[in-house]
């Protein structure tokens, strides 16, 4: 409601063309604020009012934007305006922009922006996409170890404002090697002459530049940090990463494992900005993939073509039996993929993990199987011996699927591929044949046919 309230608040501004009071009522919003507020507006009225914002204001503002906006604006702006705007965002804002571009705008925009930002931008596009150097920025406080705690805060004045983060100072010896940190609050504390390598934290937790930014991740939740030094192989430090690119990350990591758990092509693009062939090309694959691998359970039924006809009732319940391996399976998947993504699951659990599932598979499976038996005798009224046929299937279901859903994962894992690619869609193909066979073994030895 509030935010309707500053929409209408703004437009009435704009079209009463009282520029000077809507430059002040933006200004005492949060830029992610007016980031939603301007993508609520037309593009034309979109320009111009970004065009209203304060220089500084404009570049936190933009590093809000969608990816579509951004764009937009880059390229109704003056080369000296778009270049300005890059100038004024945090490095790695500028360079994760940059990275979605297309190359004749990269190439406009690096021209046109200042020395030091380019240097600063090329130095993270270099990195491997997904590494702790592709998303790290390199506006940070650096100390040197020999200064006096006045000298320190007088370089914090000067330097502070444009550095991601202040609370926090990372020490540097000569060579620049990251000897340790010291909080903002020390310094202030401490007296003035002492010096910085007397009162900083020698213990430095920090990661590689080439670090996958799932680790990093795993690194923040282990230590609760809300910003972390980024070194190269020589403990030289490069940059930091900061917890509000973590959010992103895990984010992005999240949506990913979701669609591949879906068997869909991951995409970097929102659902309403993916067009319709795009998102055909995304689904496909695997819908394709899953149709050909099920033409194994229609191989399997059609091989047992001549017992169904002796007993036709086994029909009725094969459905009732892929749905419940597949849902078990699906629910063993889900839990063992959370748990390696957060680490808690590891290739040495496997002996652990299995003799847990065997359990719980048979707790499950023995539930499922008497409260079907009752279904079976009192309401569908079938013979004991295709009641005991179709429970006894049921609970070798539940325990396979259950033993598939968490070693696929695992093994995946172990032989680096992505465990979510083994998430519900495969395993419950894989399940599903497998119960078929599994029934009709059952079937031949229970029912004599």
């Amino acid at each position: 409601m509030e935010t309707r309230i500053e929409l209408k608040e703004l437009l009435r501004l704009f079209d009463a063309k009282q520029y000077t009071n809507l430059r002040q009522f933006l200004v005492e919003l949060n830029e992610a604020d007016i980031a939603f507020l301007l993508e609520e507006l037309e593009a034309e009225i979109m320009l111009k009012v970004y065009r209203i914002l304060p220089k500084n204001l404009a570049a936190d503002v933009f590093s809000y934007l969608e990816t579509d906006s951004q764009e937009f604006i880059i390229n109704s702006l003056s080369d000296k305006e778009a270049g300005s705007v890059i100038d004024n965002l945090m490095a790695d804002d500028a360079a994760d922009f940059l990275e979605e571009m297309p190359s004749n705008v990269v190439e406009r925009l690096l021209t046109n922006a200042n020395p030091d930002t380019r240097q600063a931008i090329n130095q993270l596009l270099r990195y491997p996409e997904d590494s702790a150097g592709s998303i790290m920025t390199v506006e940070y406080v650096s100390l040197k170890e020999n200064l006096t705690v006045d000298q320190a805060i007088e370089r914090i004045r000067t330097i502070g404002l444009d550095s991601e983060t202040s609370n926090i100072c990372y020490v540097l010896d000569a060579g620049r090697e990251l000897v340790g940190t010291v909080a903002l609050r020390y310094l202030l504390l401490s007296q003035g002459d002492e010096i910085i390598g007397d009162i900083m934290h020698e213990n430095v937790i920090s990661v590689n530049t080439l670090m996958d930014q799932e680790q990093v991740a795993a690194q923040f939740k282990k230590y609760d940090f809300t910003a972390m030094p980024v070194v190269d192989n020589e403990n030289r430090l490069v940059g930091i990463i900061t917890v509000d690119d973590i959010v992103d990350i895990m984010e992005e990591e999240t949506t990913e494992d979701m669609e591949k758990m879906a068997a869909i092509v991951p995409s970097d693009k929102p659902y309403m900005r993916t067009g319709v062939g795009e998102t055909y090309k995304k689904r496909i694959p695997w819908l394709l993939l899953l149709m050909v691998s099920a033409t194994f359970t229609g191989a399997i039924i059609a091989s047992f073509e001549d017992a169904l006809s002796v007993y036709a009732v086994l029909v009725a319940f094969i459905p009732m039996l892929m749905d419940t391996g597949g849902n078990a399976g699906g629910q063993v998947s889900v839990t063992i993929i959370r748990g390696l993504s957060l680490g808690e699951i590891a290739y040495r659990d496997v002996p652990r993990v299995m003799w847990k599932e065997i359990r719980v598979a048979l707790l499950c499976g023995g539930t499922l199987a008497a409260a079907n038996f009752v279904k079976l005798m009192l309401f569908d009224r079938v013979g004991i011996w295709v009641a005991f046929t179709v429970c006894l299937t049921l609970v070798a279901a539940v325990l396979m699927a259950m033993l598939v859903g968490c070693l696929l994962p695992i093994g995946a894992k172990k032989i680096g591929f992505d465990p979510a690619v083994m998430a519900s869609p495969f395993i419950t193909t894989i399940v599903d044949a497998l119960s078929l066979l599994v029934y009709f073994r059952f079937a031949t030895i229970l029912l004599g046919i």
